[in-house]
């Protein structure tokens, strides 16, 4: 691969606008304004691209920054990193990176949620 990959961290509030009724109780949530300047975690692979972690839905989603082909592809950092890579590969957009290089990415991000997100009751 040649180039070793680092994992960029972040403070990023959870944008996720969530809807409840009069007593409170959740009804609904949408998706937060998801763009490349919007993440928690980032693994750059490219001057152009890079695989980010982001809150979403109380958790953190992994995809990729720049997303021509598809909006809004990404899943859940809990899923296995070959579902995760299989989902948003099709928004790589840079057939200079590897496939190894983006799952690496998408691991080191899953790592960093799980160290930071130990004791959330969030599937983990």
């Amino acid at each position: 691969m040649g180039t070793e990959l680092a994992l960029e961290r972040r403070t990023q509030p959870d944008k996720s606008p969530v809807f409840a009724d009069i007593t409170g109780t959740v009804v609904g949530t949408m998706t937060p304004p998801i763009d490349e300047d919007y993440w928690a975690y980032r693994v750059k692979l490219s001057e152009t691209q890079a695989v980010v972690g982001f809150p979403k839905f109380g958790t953190i989603g992994i995809g990729f920054a720049v997303e021509d082909d598809d909006w809004n592809v990404n899943l859940p950092y809990s899923v296995e990193t070959e579902r995760i890579f299989e989902h948003i590969q099709k928004n790589k957009g840079d057939d200079s990176i590897t496939d190894d290089a983006v799952r690496e990415a998408i691991s080191l991000v899953q790592q960093a949620a799980r160290e930071d997100r130990k004791g959330d009751n969030d599937g983990d």
